[in-house]
This record gives C-alpha cells, structure tokens and sequence, in this order.
C-alpha cells in the first residue's frame, strides 16, 4: 500500500519558532525535499505577516520553488485575504483553514467559526481554477474547550463540502488526543460523509503519534498524513500545542511496517540535517527591525 505524505516544515514547522529562516534557507529545504521523493510540500502560509513574521516572505518562497511535475506545492489562507494573496502569488493548491472550536477560531482566526467559513465560502467561489482542500484545526481537542464533539466537527466538514471541497484535513493541534479518541471522531465523520477524502495532520505531545497513524491505515483505510522534517511546528496560538510527528520517524516508521512511500530515508536524512543547520543560522525574532522582510 501506497502512503502519501505531504511534509509541512516549510509552514507548519517554522511558523512557531523564534527565529525567520531567510528566503533562500527555505528553498534549500524544498529542494532537498524533493530529492528525497516528498511527493508533497506545504511550503507557505498567507497570513498577516505581523502576526506570524516567519511567513513574511511567502510569495518570494512561492516563486522560488524547483519545478517538478512530481511534486504539489501547498499553501495555506486562513481568510478570503490570504486565499486572494495566495492566487495572486500563483498558489494552484491552497489550504483554506477553520477551527472546530470556536475560542481556538478567535484566537488563530480573529473571527468565529461561522465568519470564518463564510469568508472561506465567497473565496473559494471566486477561484475555480484553484485546487482547494481543507484544514480543520482542533479537530478532536482544543485548548481552551477541551475534546471536540465529533457531531460539531462533523458541521464543519459538511461547511467545507457545501463549498465544493472533498478533500479534508483533519488535525490533532495540540498533539494530546488519545489514539482511540481520533479514530473514534474520524470513524463518525467518515460514516456521515464517506464520500470525501481524510487526511490526518498531528502533532506529537506524548509519542502517541505513530500509534495513531497505525491505527487509522488499518482501522480507517486513512493512507495522507502531515508530518515536518525534525518533528518542528506548533500553532502560535494554541498553549501547549506540541512539534507535529517527525517526517522521518513517520517514513521509517511506514516502512517498517512494511508501506511503501516512495521517499529515499538516506536522503532524507541529509533533508533533516539541512534544516536543523538552517533554523539554527537563522536571525532571532527580536533581533529584525518590525518592517524588514526576510530575504
């Protein structure tokens, strides 16, 4: 079996670190990606640069990428603006992201859920030459309200499909859930819509991470995971919200398991080493005036 797996230390992996990694760091690690056989990158987030400064230069990133026709580029807009800068910067697949609690929605969004997906629904109508797929934040357990109700989640989905989008992410933000308690949710939503396509994005607070993706291949037929190079990531705006599962575990993980994932661990191991090095050359947070932009 073929397990699919989209590598998002370009956004999710840098955005909650306290330095910026220039422009030309970033595109380093894109490219050693790709010569490890990710077969896809989140590479940028189009957010309010003042807020989240490490996604400052997502549209320079966008444009610098290596082409391939082996590899999908993914960015990420939580709101019709950011989908529109992402489109603009020439985005083909972009994320469009809401929460399934609404303080984590104030919190990451500055909206509730239902402006949230209101302004992702106009958005979305507005581009339909772009790929849109969705990202449900604190699918299964939020920091400020606790475990989710799967029949809460299940609204947001249908949001997401009433918009014309079938393939769903579903993401552990803070890393916490128990194994049995996503399976659960994710088994709840898949027999109310089994129409739609599920991947799992999680993070790894307590080494449970792996066990989860086990679980859902053989108990779910779930075959998309997130994962980031190193185990980095967090969400700014989520306390307590832990790195996501390591790419490389995960890989060698898969394998061990007897999954094929078309990714070279040899060189991807070379990819790990590269961004360690480029996150630890990189200038710190306080130490870059407000306007300047990383390049």
């Amino acid at each position: 079996m073929r397990i699919q797996l989209t590598d998002v230390f370009l956004r999710d992996g840098l955005q909650d670190e306290d330095v910026v990694v220039p422009t030309a760091g970033k595109l380093a690690v894109a490219e050693a990606l790709v010569a490890a056989g990710l077969p896809r990158l989140e590479v940028a987030s189009f957010v309010n640069p003042q807020k989240v400064p490490q996604m400052g230069d997502a549209a320079e990133v966008l444009a610098g990428l290596p082409p391939s026709e082996q590899v999908t580029y993914t960015s990420l807009a939580l709101n019709g603006r950011g989908v529109g800068r992402a489109v603009a910067a020439g985005a083909t697949d972009v994320a469009v992201v809401a929460s399934a609690s609404q303080a984590h929605s104030s919190a990451n969004a500055g909206q509730g859920i239902e402006d949230a997906l209101e302004s992702l629904a106009a958005e979305v109508a507005r581009y339909p030459q772009t790929h849109f797929f969705a990202g449900i934040s604190t699918a299964f357990t939020c920091p400020f309200e606790g475990e989710i109700d799967p029949a809460h989640l299940l609204r947001v989905v249908r949001a997401f499909q009433a918009m014309g989008v079938t393939d769903i992410g579903l993401a552990d933000t803070l890393g916490t859930t128990p194994t049995d308690q996503v399976v659960n949710a994710v088994a709840y939503v898949q027999d109310a819509e089994p129409g739609l396509t599920y991947s799992l994005h999680l993070h790894n607070a307590h080494g449970q991470a792996l066990t989860t993706v086990s679980a859902a291949v053989e108990q779910l037929g779930i075959t998309r995971f997130d994962s980031a190079l190193g185990g980095y990531g967090g969400c700014p705006f989520a306390p307590g919200a832990h790195g996501n599962i390591a790419t490389e575990q995960l890989v060698a993980h898969l394998h061990g398991a007897g999954y094929d994932t078309g990714i070279d661990e040899a060189r991807l191991a070379e990819a790990v080493r590269l961004a360690r090095d480029v996150v630890a050359c990189s200038p710190a947070l306080g130490s870059l005036n407000p306007a300047a932009r990383p390049a």
